[in-house]
């Protein structure tokens, strides 16, 4: 299995936008008010788990694209 390009990271991201009208800026803001992020960055003790229940569960979107937020949260 071959890394992502980052083409294909930021496609994942338009997909994200296009599907829940947010950007990843309001995602950063709807983390920071769920106490994941502080500063823009992840608060220590955040765990993947919780942040992509969080946005399965809450935002509505897949494994795939929570994964993808999760990732730009980590500054990837």
């Amino acid at each position: 299995m071959t890394e992502s390009s980052p083409k294909t990271f930021h496609v994942y991201l338009d997909n994200i936008q296009a599907k829940t009208l947010q950007s990843p800026d309001d995602f950063r803001k709807l983390a920071t008010k769920k106490g994941f992020l502080k500063s823009g960055r992840l608060v220590d003790g955040s765990k993947a788990g919780d942040v992509l229940t969080w946005l399965k569960t809450d935002v509505d979107v897949g494994h795939g694209h929570a994964m993808t937020i999760y990732t730009k949260f980590k500054g990837k």
